[in-house]
């Protein structure tokens, strides 16, 4: 094994399951609740270790929510990109957006960084969830 390398466990391989059948972001108390009901005995803590472990190996998606929580969900495309995501349903919508990458990194050129990394997520109401229901 190589350094640093993670071994793929019967609990990371669960996780990894699990969130492959989630269409959208997932907390991993969620992620865990799912496991659980489906009857692993796998624990929380592991769950968060084994969604960190993903998200680091470029295997999910990670992101904090507008409320402050951690979310996770399989990663459908390699390299970087962003998200759109509906703040009612949840639907998520994977971008490109060259007009950021230039903007972040002029950004930092004007502050003396180089080597800039980002995040960007934008949450708002997919068209769904924006059209209004007949009464």
């Amino acid at each position: 094994m190589t350094p640093g390398a993670k071994r793929n466990t019967w609990q990371r391989e669960a996780v990894r399951d699990a969130l492959s059948r989630n269409d959208g972001f997932v907390s991993a108390q969620a992620l865990h609740s799912v496991l659980r009901d489906g009857g692993s005995p796998i624990g929380l803590a592991t769950v968060y270790r084994a969604l960190a472990d993903l998200a680091t190996a470029g295997e999910a998606d990670s992101l904090q929510s507008p409320d402050g929580e951690n979310l996770f969900r399989a990663c459908s495309s390699s390299g970087h990109h962003h998200h759109l995501i509906c703040r009612s349903c949840g639907l998520t919508v994977e971008i490109e957006a060259h007009a950021v990458e230039a903007w972040a990194q002029e950004v930092a050129a004007e502050h003396g960084f180089t080597r800039a990394q980002h995040v960007v997520d934008v949450f708002g109401l997919c068209a769904a969830c924006s059209t209004p229901s007949p009464h």
